[in-house]
């Protein structure tokens, strides 16, 4: 049997990600016929953890690009294990996360170091393999912004779509097929089913989604 697509749910903090990556790992530990992904988690929270950074250092220029450089490797060395263990995995972020907070945090040359980095050149090699689904930031799902004392929470609304755009524009740069899943999509099973059709055709090799409206 082929191993299957892996699936990366990412976007912006308090878009529901972690609670869907939790939901579709026990979907496929109850329904599937392939072996249950690995999950790949918690990236960016251990790396602040470990390197003494804080949500405040993410809109810091200069601290901002030494914590997505780490999120970065740290995401490169999750997927790596994963893959040499011949394993398939669903990740609640993606090498595209650190370089989408570059983007809007630090200047753009610096960020551009990000993309041009051997970390993400493996990285945008294995999205373009996988099911990419991005949850959006968006005004009907202005309740979900909720701090919990680690996360960078955004200044309002409109700060938390901008953040959203960031990283739907940059997947369309970087050549990276991805479908949003609406905010208004909020039962639990919904946003489970959404995921897996995206992953369904990622596996037929169906087209290029194309993405415009965000």
């Amino acid at each position: 049997m082929s191993q299957p697509p892996n699936i990366y749910i990412i976007g912006a903090q308090c878009t529901g990600k972690t609670t869907l990556v939790k939901n579709l790992h026990a979907h496929f530990e109850s329904n599937s016929s392939h072996e249950p992904p690995v999950l790949i988690t918690e990236v960016a929270r251990t790396v602040l953890k470990q390197h003494s950074f804080t949500a405040a250092d993410v809109v810091n220029p200069d601290r901002s690009f030494q914590l997505q450089s780490l999120i970065l490797q740290a995401q490169a060395s999750a997927e790596r294990q994963a893959t040499q263990t011949g394993q398939w995995f669903i990740s609640d972020r993606s090498g595209a996360d650190p370089i989408a907070y570059a983007l809007r945090y630090v200047e753009e040359g610096r960020a551009n170091q990000l993309i041009q980095s051997d970390e993400w050149r493996e990285l945008r090699t294995r999205m373009q393999d996988a099911a990419v689904v991005v949850c959006e930031a968006s005004e009907e799902a202005r309740s979900w912004l909720a701090d919990d004392g680690v996360r960078l929470m955004p200044e309002d609304v409109d700060d938390w779509i901008a953040m959203h755009r960031v990283f739907c524009r940059f997947l369309q740069d970087q050549e990276i097929d991805f479908q949003v899943l609406p905010a208004w999509v909020g039962d639990h099973q919904e946003r489970v089913e959404f995921v897996l059709q995206c992953w369904d055709c990622k596996k037929e090799r169906g087209p290029r989604w194309v993405v415009t409206d965000f």
